[in-house]
């Protein structure tokens, strides 16, 4: 009966109507499934039946039309629309999502899934895995040094949470910073005494108080001048001097005798021409070549009367020594931080000395450590790395129950390091390559997918990187649940690439991707789908009004 084919094309449109009722249904219910994809149908006609066939056009008479009747429609395709979710930011930091077409590799039960979502966490044994169903995120662990090894072999991304890093001993120091290039020269040039000493407070064989002023050498090192008048007759003294260490142990004296004070016929006693004269010589300079220590002093303006004595020195016009220090914190074999100053100290034109050193507490017998050298600048203010002496100055100490520390002194080249300019003097340590030992404090994942441990020293190290995998054909996937998809027949096979350049797609922590479910698109589907299904049950309905007619003829 020829009613029969619009019958059955009416069945065929409700049934694909009420599949892209599923397919529109399954997208709304999952809006807010994390790295869900929507899907979409799309239909074809079915086959046709011929009514009367065409013919060819001929020299007396024309062509003619096929004459057709189509049999219904049928399902097309259902296809997956790969396109980017939105981002939802969580701040947890195994929460991932990708940005580009690549997805995550997990591993359950010896079979790879690949997957949008990104809600990971670590499990009892370490593992990154996927909460749903413990599927086990893939990827690359690194060696104990921190380095990734390279090629695409996948293994279980697992993570130690008590992992400890040993103690790193410092091997080098690298230092910048500048030091003022108009600055004065550091040693001590000249003590210049003043004052007045009491003529009737003194007896003959006396001496008067001590006069103390701080003198410094060339490592910017103190040292007390101590110094005092000894009357040996009437209105004749001798100067006496000691040079005394920071413990008090004298390292040098001397004296000048026969200072004799004259009435100059104003009414001012002063030392005579004589007294002057003798310090013309050697007699008033202080040079202790051990101690780096060298300088004049000049008494020839001191008075002598009956006033009350007002003896005072001076080092330099009471100049502050230039001294230009840094620190930083170094460390042994065994982990134990130390200090190490570091002090600059002019001595000349682009001539600069330095010490390093650390404090007794931090040697094994008690002693300080120390090491000197003098670096020397161009004059444009840079580094002149042949004149550093010693060649490749190295710092070392010994501490209690760890191995020597040895330390390169590295002060940079050009403006990258050390320089001598017009600009104040300031001095730091750039960084040092040592560090105590520490355990695992914190994880942070980079836009790469490499999981980086932050440990309680403050380092960090490269622990593991998350790998994916991009498909030839995405729409090949078949879906296994769980947001997850397993490879078909029509995916070809997984390219297993590291996240960036590789792969164009980078992923970010703290944040998941969301369904790319368009809610205003899937309500006008259905809408479509609505009428389009009410249209098929009206064919169906006004079909079996005619064949109602048909049977009501035998009547």
């Amino acid at each position: 009966m020829a009613l029969l084919t619009s019958l059955f094309a009416g069945v065929s449109g409700l049934r694909n109507h009420q599949s892209m009722m599923d397919v529109i249904g399954n997208n709304i219910s999952n809006v807010n499934t994390i790295g869900f994809k929507g899907s979409r149908v799309t239909f074809s006609d079915a086959f046709n039946q011929f009514v009367k066939a065409g013919t060819n056009p001929t020299d007396t008479s024309g062509g003619t039309n096929s004459f057709q009747i189509g049999l219904g429609a049928k399902i097309n395709s259902i296809d997956r629309n790969w396109n980017q979710g939105t981002f939802e930011r969580t701040g947890i930091t195994t929460d991932l999502a990708l940005q580009g077409q690549a997805m995550f590799v997990l591993k359950s039960n010896g079979q790879k899934f690949y997957s949008r979502a990104g809600a990971f966490v670590f499990d009892a044994n370490g593992k990154l895995v996927s909460p749903q169903n413990g599927a086990i995120v893939q990827g690359k662990v690194a060696s104990k040094d921190g380095v990734i090894p390279p090629g695409n072999n996948l293994e279980d991304i697992k993570i130690d949470s008590n992992m400890k890093l040993p103690a790193v001993a410092t091997t080098e120091i690298n230092w910048g910073g500048n030091l003022k290039s108009n600055s004065a020269v550091t040693r001590t040039q000249e003590v210049l005494q003043r004052g007045n000493i009491n003529s009737t407070a003194v007896a003959v064989g006396g001496s008067t108080s001590d006069s103390i002023v701080k003198v410094y050498n060339i490592y910017g090192e103190s040292f007390d001048f101590v110094s005092n008048y000894t009357k040996t007759a009437a209105n004749t003294y001798t100067f006496n001097w000691r040079v005394l260490d920071s413990k008090g142990a004298q390292l040098s004296s001397g004296n000048i005798a026969n200072l004799v004070f004259a009435n100059d016929g104003t009414g001012t006693w002063k030392m005579n021409a004589a007294s002057i004269a003798l310090y013309n010589g050697i007699n008033n300079r202080v040079n202790i070549p051990s101690s780096e220590i060298q300088f004049t002093f000049d008494s020839t303006i001191v008075t002598q009367n009956a006033s009350t004595s007002t003896l005072s020195a001076s080092a330099d016009n009471n100049r502050v020594p230039n001294v230009v220090s840094g620190s930083v914190t170094v460390y042994d074999s065994l982990g134990s931080a130390h200090q190490v100053t570091m002090k600059y100290t002019k001595i000349g034109e682009n001539q600069w000395t330095f010490v390093a050193s650390v404090p007794g507490t931090s040697t094994y017998n008690g002693q300080p450590a120390i090491q000197r050298g003098q670096i020397t600048f161009n004059p444009d203010g840079t580094l002149d790395p042949a004149n550093i002496s010693p060649n490749n100055p190295e710092f070392s100490f010994k501490p209690t129950g760890a191995n020597e520390v040895i330390m390169k002194l590295a002060f940079g080249s050009g403006f990258s390091g050390v320089t001598q300019t017009s600009a104040s003097s300031v001095i730091s340590a750039l960084s040092q390559d040592g560090s105590p030992a520490s355990t695992l404090s914190n994880l942070n994942i980079d836009q790469y997918g490499n999981i980086v441990g932050i440990f309680s020293n403050g380092s960090s190290q490269t622990l593991a990187q998350i790998m994916c995998a991009t498909f030839t054909n995405l729409n090949g996937l078949t879906s296994s649940g769980d947001n997850m998809y397993v490879a078909y027949a029509n995916s070809g096979e997984p390219i297993v690439k590291s996240l960036g350049e590789d792969s164009n797609t980078t992923v970010q922590s703290g944040a998941l991707e969301q369904s790319n479910v368009d809610l205003s698109e899937e309500f006008t589907r259905m809408i479509v789908s609505q009428r389009g299904f009410q249209a098929n049950a009206r064919v169906i309905t006004t079909a079996d009004t005619l064949l109602q007619e048909i049977t009501n003829l035998i009547r």
